[in-house]
């Protein structure tokens, strides 16, 4: 049968991996569901970030200003 997953080995500084304990303990949940949802996170921020970089150049190219952004979003969804 095969694997449903894959096993990373990371280190962390002591004070994080309290932390990590921490958490754990707090939350109920183990290690791995904490660090899944910290890289589900991290992904997420990143993909958000190259949405909003992807939009600012657009923005530059056709020459729009960042005041003027909220009334361009807001009337699209008229």
């Amino acid at each position: 049968m095969a694997r449903t997953s894959t096993t990373f080995t990371i280190s962390l500084p002591p004070e994080m991996a309290e932390k990590v304990k921490e958490y754990m303990e707090k939350e109920k949940r183990t290690r791995s569901e904490l660090f899944r949802e910290a890289l589900r996170r991290y992904f997420e921020e990143q993909e958000w970030k190259e949405l909003t970089r992807y939009g600012r150049i657009k923005a530059n190219e056709r020459g729009i200003s960042e005041d003027q952004i909220e009334s361009i979003v807001d009337a699209g969804r008229g």
